[in-house]
């Protein structure tokens, strides 16, 4: 990841489009798995910068003309041809994920696959920490200590995070804002920051179900987030690269036990449902061979896309193009 990104003034044209959409559809379905980044997919996909170039293309002058309903002003400024066809396959390989392969019953509580889908996670955010750390160049004291925090952060999260947080609009309005700036990191996992705020399966399963109640205050939270919050973590990438990886390789590390394959679970019912209000990891007499395959394959699918993404990085011209450090 280099300190300074291209800037792409211009939007993709016709003949890009269908790549575009491709590629928003691998983003899409990484997405709605914790441990594989959707920020990665894009720098294996070599679209990563013109991902940055489009969501500066969203400024204030792009806003104004909206709000004064210009829209011939805010198709000159934005890259409308880029987010729409991105945004086409990244809502494509969403709705594949949740209603084909049914992440989210996969994930409850009563499901007898859930111990083997966290073994997977596990070894995708595991892998993705190990990656991270070959992007920091050189560990300085300060970026060790920068890494002992964000550890000590990220087990503090998942500990003061309750089981059971709540389903207010307002929250899953934070939930989508937070999700989206990790989703734009490469190495940082969106999903499984739903996860540590316990709004995983609920939100995928509101996708599942097109339940607007919980959809509308979840994309507006991440309208919000790429809007702001993107434009304040691409700054401190560009002021402080390192020391701000060290700390969300530390923050990975640090919360990587809320998805343990082997948790003893509290249950009560709530609305007719079991809902986990607790869950304790524990380490098993006896490991079942099913959860190392899954723990190994998702360590592997993982360093899979990071040295397809090496492939694109030395390929890549200019040098300083490459997308191993946005």
């Amino acid at each position: 990841m280099s300190d300074k990104a291209p800037q792409l003034l211009e939007d993709i044209d016709g003949g890009s489009v269908p790549y575009t959409v491709f590629s928003g559809f691998c983003m899409g379905s990484a997405d709605v798995v914790p441990g594989v980044s959707g920020g990665t997919m894009a720098v294996a996909l070599g679209i990563y910068h013109r991902l940055l170039g489009a969501i500066t293309s969203l400024d204030r002058n792009a806003l104004k003309s909206l709000f004064k309903l210009d829209l011939e002003g805010v198709l000159a400024r934005v890259h409308w041809r880029f987010i729409a066809a991105l945004g086409a396959g990244i809502l494509t390989g969403i709705a594949l994920m949740v209603k084909v392969v049914k992440l989210p019953e996969m994930v409850e509580a009563s499901s007898p696959h859930r111990p083997l889908v966290y073994a997977i996670f596990f070894g995708m955010v595991l892998a993705s920490a190990a990656v991270l750390s070959r992007h920091v160049k050189g560990w300085t004291p300060v970026r060790i200590g920068a890494w002992i925090v964000g550890a000590g952060l990220g087990f503090l999260i998942v500990n003061l995070v309750p089981t059971e947080t709540p389903d207010h609009p307002l929250f899953i309005f934070l939930c989508g804002a937070v999700a989206i700036c990790a989703m734009l990191l490469p190495g940082i996992s969106g999903s499984f920051i739903l996860l540590i705020l316990n709004k995983y399966a609920y939100v995928l399963g509101a996708l599942a179900k097109l339940d607007l109640l919980v959809i509308l205050p979840f994309v507006f939270g991440c309208l919000v987030g790429i809007l702001s919050f993107s434009r304040l973590l691409k700054w401190l990438l560009d002021k402080w690269h390192d020391t701000v990886l060290a700390t969300l390789i530390g923050l990975l590390i640090g919360s990587l036990w809320r998805i343990w394959p082997y948790q003893t679970l509290v249950e009560k019912i709530v609305r007719e449902k079991p809902r986990v209000v607790g869950a304790t990891p524990f380490w098993p007499e006896t490991v079942e061979p099913r959860i190392v395959v899954g723990l190994v394959a998702g360590i592997v699918f993982v360093i899979a896309v990071e040295a397809y993404a090496a492939r694109r990085r030395a390929s890549a011209a200019p040098p300083s193009a490459a997308p191993s450090g946005a």
